[in-house]
């Protein structure tokens, strides 16, 4: 993989992303966004010195084509499991890390609270350091950090395009209703 790297921002059923990558793996993920220059220009600052936009026919190398297809996969409310995607979270502080890897094992559906993932990272009493890490996560979706929520349930920040109303619409792919609970049986009037 070593010399490949480059960013690239390509259509969704949730809208435009921009991803950009290393030769040791993904770095940055821009989640949807209607505004491409813009988004071009938040993904081209993240992305490694040196590279380039990508057209999206030619991009390498291949995991970075089977992460753009399964994000449109994601998009189109299939389950994809990206936690097999290469990362580079070189110069992510380490306590970010453990949450990060944690947080991967969240799979499609599933939540957490802040206070859950820290006790699982080791670090019972650090909610309010796993928001922090959640807040500054480059690679949202591929770390779930949308699948992660405030004590009670509670929706907690999000601090992507879109904020809450963007996690939302993420968790409501995936099939997670937040608030009071549904009753099992609905009441027929007969």
């Amino acid at each position: 993989m070593a010399g490949e790297a480059g960013w690239t921002v390509f259509e969704t059923g949730l809208g435009l992303f921009g991803i950009a990558w290393t030769g040791q793996g993904l770095c940055r993920v821009c989640l949807p966004d209607s505004d491409r220059a813009g988004l071009s220009r938040r993904v081209a600052r993240a992305a490694p010195p040196g590279s380039g936009p990508v057209p999206i026919e030619t991009v390498r190398p291949g995991w970075v084509r089977g992460l753009i297809a399964d994000i449109r996969r994601y998009a189109a409310g299939e389950a994809c499991d990206f936690s097999a995607v290469p990362l580079d979270l070189a110069g992510v502080p380490p306590f970010h890390r453990a949450i990060y890897r944690e947080t991967l094992k969240l799979e499609f559906g599933a939540v957490a609270t802040y206070g859950e993932l820290a006790a699982r990272a080791g670090s019972p009493g650090a909610a309010r350091e796993v928001g922090q890490a959640m807040a500054r996560n480059p690679v949202p979706l591929v770390v779930p950090c949308h699948r992660v929520l405030a004590a009670g349930r509670r929706l907690g920040g999000f601090s992507a395009p879109g904020g809450g109303d963007a996690k939302l619409r993420m968790l409501a792919l995936e099939g997670v209703r937040l608030g009071p609970p549904q009753p099992d049986q609905a009441s027929f009037a007969f």
